[in-house]
């Protein structure tokens, strides 16, 4: 699939005609329609229907128009961010982050970093604490936002916080109503894992938290995301431990229980490449401390 032909696409689905379509793009006709044609052998799918002289857009090529606009807004704004960069006009800097640590202090840190200079375009990336050391030693992102306290000889990191876990049941649990519950409450519970992939995670952080005291979870349901195990928790089937931040999650079908154990803490850690002394970088790590200060002092 190439970007042409999806340019070529959603000409003919603006126009709503072959004719116009070439006219517009500067092409003749026949070529035109063989891209297209090209196009929906590839997808398997047809994008228009054609109606004696006339066509209109099937329900595939709706769904196709609507997701290739959103992606040619998004190309053109990368384009313009790659311009600037190459003009020297704006650097560069890529967060990566796990999407639990947007919960708490998150989101004001990240206003708080896009605010600290116009001449820096923020890049922000969905990545496990995994993905994150690849990444940092790549180039690809220049800081991250993780849970998992990994070692790595080419990578800094610093632990942020260390938030208390809170469990997760489904309302009228038999224990909703407590104001906090032990490991001896909820061991024999079954327990909804997250996440199953990739490893390791934290999913790993919690087990080894519990075979630390001499106990194994067992495990109901494993899910890739944490709102996934919220929400099969509040189906009724089973429980889960979450980070203490995410009672900021406004549900009525589920009920947050403090966990009162020795150690049972989920670390937020910010991770770099060494080496890497960028001034922005140092500023980044800096305004982190004190948003999570500001943030714990409120």
């Amino acid at each position: 699939m190439e970007l042409r032909q999806i340019r070529y696409f959603q000409c003919v689905a603006e126009e709503l005609s072959f004719t116009k379509a070439a006219l517009r793009l500067h092409i003749a006709q026949p070529p035109l329609s063989r891209q297209i044609r090209q196009l929906e052998e590839e997808l398997g799918a047809d994008l228009f229907e054609r109606l004696g002289r006339s066509i209109r857009l099937t329900d595939a090529g709706k769904f196709f128009f609507d997701k290739t606009v959103q992606f040619s807004t998004r190309l053109e704004d990368i384009a313009i961010a790659t311009r600037r960069i190459a003009e020297k006009r704006k650097q560069w800097f890529g967060i990566g982050f796990v999407p639990s640590t947007l919960y708490g202090f998150g989101p004001t840190l990240i206003r708080n970093v896009n605010a600290l200079s116009e001449q820096v375009e923020i890049g922000l990336s969905e990545m496990t604490t995994l993905q994150q050391f690849k990444a940092l030693k790549s180039g690809h992102i220049d800081i991250g936002f993780g849970r998992i306290l990994l070692d790595d000889p080419d990578i800094e990191r610093l632990v942020l916080v260390e938030e208390p876990m809170v469990l997760v049941v489904p309302k009228n649990h038999v224990l909703s109503g407590r104001s906090s519950v032990g490991v001896d409450d909820i061991v024999r519970e079954p327990f909804v894992l997250y996440p199953a992939k990739p490893r390791p995670s934290y999913a790993d952080h919690v087990t080894g938290l519990f075979e630390r005291f001499g106990h194994s979870l067992t495990v109901a349901f494993e899910a890739n995301e944490m709102q996934t195990a919220i929400g099969l928790v509040a189906a009724g089937l089973g429980i889960t431990l979450v980070p203490g931040s995410v009672q900021c999650m406004q549900r009525d079908d589920i009920d947050f229980i403090a966990f009162s154990a020795p150690n049972f803490t989920s670390p937020i850690m910010i991770s770099w490449a060494k080496g890497n002394n960028s001034p922005f970088l140092r500023n980044v790590i800096d305004m982190a401390k004190r948003t999570v200060i500001a943030y714990y002092q409120t």
